[in-house]
């Protein structure tokens, strides 16, 4: 086998690898119903709330 035939079936099982992980990816992100979503974001924004230094509101306000 020459090695161009071998270079461009090394590649197309990359590409082929690669649209492995993606799908799996994609699966993984899908398998969560829109409540999880909704309160993963919640818990998510109230830690950063509670990390966040406290400004009076007309700092926040201004930006």
């Amino acid at each position: 086998m020459r090695w161009w035939k071998a270079m461009g079936l090394a590649g197309l099982a990359g590409v082929a690898a690669t649209g492995v992980i993606i799908a799996r990816a994609e699966r993984r992100r899908r398998a969560y119903t829109p409540d999880e979503v909704r309160g993963r974001l919640r818990s998510r924004f109230a830690e950063a709330v509670e990390g966040a230094p406290d400004r009076p509101a007309a700092e926040t306000a201004a930006g």
